[in-house]
This record gives structure tokens, C-alpha cells and sequence, in this order.
């Protein structure tokens, strides 16, 4: 069952254990692989390079695979619980981190307004904790190996648990190094609707016209 625990509105953030069941994390990865397998696409065709991680990491967005939207749709009316916000979803995508990695302290571009980080799996079942920055910040700022003086909190999300947070003015990154071989995460995002970012809605998923018309 479901179980939040903060307070998202007054601290920016909130930790969602078992938001989904770990088997259906298992089940997510599974069919994900037996996907790229049916149609012969090793990982390599999507490692990326980023500036936030020291290793390439496997990154795959909804788009390409869309089995991983329903999760970005399906979970919008939660999310609005949760916030207590009307919100309109943005873009998820998968990561896949390589052992040893870290992921530097940065803030989120608007579409990233409300986020979710949810863990799937761990390759030594080792718990890699989520850090969050106590302290609201205004404006981007460039990518740090750490905190500095802010006080922040570590979030130790077992499969199926995920952190809550508002990604454009929350720093955030795990900046101890991954302690498992290989860990699974997938992210997703929200914006208010009506809000000052509304315009990224359904960023890169879906252009939404006025009226649908069949016949």
C-alpha cells in the first residue's frame, strides 16, 4: 500500500514508498528487455553522455518506447493528490546507471516542474540514495559534486518507492557512488496546468489538438 511520507507543499518534496509494486517494476524491465531483443536493438543505441554523471548511462525517453508512457498518463491523477495541484504531464524517460556512477546536483528545466524519481531495480539489491536540497532556489544553477553548505536529505528508495519533488527549484542528485553493479530508475514529469509552464505539456509525447474528430 501506499504510504507518503513529508509534507510536498511546505518542504518541496515528498517520499512515496511502494508507489507501484516491485513486481510490476520487475515486469516493466522484463518486457523492456524482451522488447529490444525481439527487435534486435542493443543498449548502445541509447547510451548517453551527460555532464550530470561521470559514466555513460543508458537513457530511453517515452517516446521511443511507448509502453512507458501509460506510466507518465496513468499516474497523473496520484501525482495531483499528492501535490494537491492540477497538473498536466510533461515527459518520462528510463536511465539505466552504470556502477560507481553519481549523478551531480542540478535543478530542472520548466517542463520538469514536478518530478518523480522512481527506482525499479538495483543489480546487488544496495540502496542508492536520492539527495534533496532543503533550500528553494530561484533560478538555475551550473551542476555541483555536491550540496556545498545547504543542508539537504538522503532518501533511500527500495524498488517500487519513489521521491516527489519540485524539480525546477529543488537541487537534487545522488552524489555518493552507485553501490550496485547496475541500477534501473525511471523519471517522470509535471506541470501545472494553467501554470507558467504549462506550454511544455506533453513535451515531445503528443501534439493535443482542441477537438478530436472520427468521422
Amino acid at each position: 500500500m501506499m504510504k507518503i511520507e513529508g509534507d510536498y507543499e511546505r518542504d518541496g518534496y515528498a517520499f512515496v514508498r511502494r508507489l507501484i509494486a516491485p513486481e510490476i517494476a520487475r515486469a516493466f524491465l522484463a518486457q523492456l528487455q524482451a522488447d529490444l531483443a525481439a527487435q534486435r536493438v542493443a543498449y548502445s543505441q541509447f547510451a548517453a553522455q551527460s555532464k550530470l554523471l561521470n559514466k555513460v548511462a543508458v537513457e530511453i525517453y517515452g517516446y521511443r518506447y511507448k509502453p512507458m508512457v501509460p506510466f507518465l498518463w496513468g499516474l497523473t491523477p496520484t501525482m495531483c493528490e499528492i501535490t494537491g495541484r492540477d497538473l498536466l504531464p510533461t515527459y518520462n524517460f528510463f536511465r539505466l546507471y552504470q556502477g560507481g556512477d553519481i549523478c551531480r546536483v542540478h535543478s530542472d528545466r520548466p517542463a520538469c516542474e514536478h518530478s518523480l524519481s522512481l527506482t525499479l531495480a538495483y543489480g546487488d539489491d544496495k540502496v542508492w540514495n536520492l539527495d534533496i536540497g532543503k533550500s528553494q532556489v530561484d533560478e538555475p544553477k551550473s551542476f555541483a559534486e555536491d550540496f556545498g553548505g545547504e543542508e539537504y536529505s538522503s532518501l533511500g528508495m527500495e524498488p517500487g518507492d519513489a521521491v516527489l519533488y519540485r524539480g525546477t527549484d529543488r537541487r537534487h542528485g545522488r552524489i555518493d557512488p552507485n553501490p550496485n553493479r547496475w541500477s534501473a530508475h525511471m523519471f517522470l514529469h509535471w506541470v501545472d496546468r494553467g501554470g507558467p509552464h504549462a506550454s511544455t505539456a506533453f513535451d515531445g509525447m503528443v501534439e493535443v489538438p482542441e477537438k478530436i474528430e472520427f468521422m
